[in-house]
């Protein structure tokens, strides 16, 4: 079993910047893929970006592409999200997933979740 626990969020004005972070409890985090996924209230759950066990590959959604970044670093078993030029669209709960296998978008794929973490963003 892993725990993932999230970090960072904040309320923030348009335009602005933030760093979420997704601490994993186990080393063999090292060896999973990891997902960031948003939802906003009322809407549905959407991926956001995914990187993979080494952190070669990664993937954005296009509303995200250009102004986040996805990175990790598995000595300290943690997964960070850099949010810049931050819309009031962005406001969502952001969490966590992880995937003992390749990137996906299918937020159904992923096996564990952390519980998330508040994004405001005022216009």
């Amino acid at each position: 079993q892993v725990q993932l626990v999230e970090s960072g969020g904040g309320l923030v004005q348009a335009g602005g910047s933030l760093r979420l972070s997704c601490a994993a409890s186990r080393r063999t985090f090292s060896t999973y893929s990891m997902g960031w996924f948003r939802q906003a209230p009322g809407k549905e759950r959407e991926f956001v970006a995914a990187i993979n066990w080494s952190g070669d590959t990664t993937t954005y959604a296009d509303s995200v592409k250009g102004r986040f970044t996805i990175s990790r670093v598995n000595a300290k078993n943690t997964v960070f999200l850099q949010m810049n030029s931050l819309k009031p669209e962005d406001t969502a709960v952001y969490s966590c997933a992880g995937r003992p296998r390749g990137n996906s978008e299918l937020a159904q794929s992923y096996e564990y979740w952390g519980q998330g973490t508040q994004v405001t963003v005022s216009s």
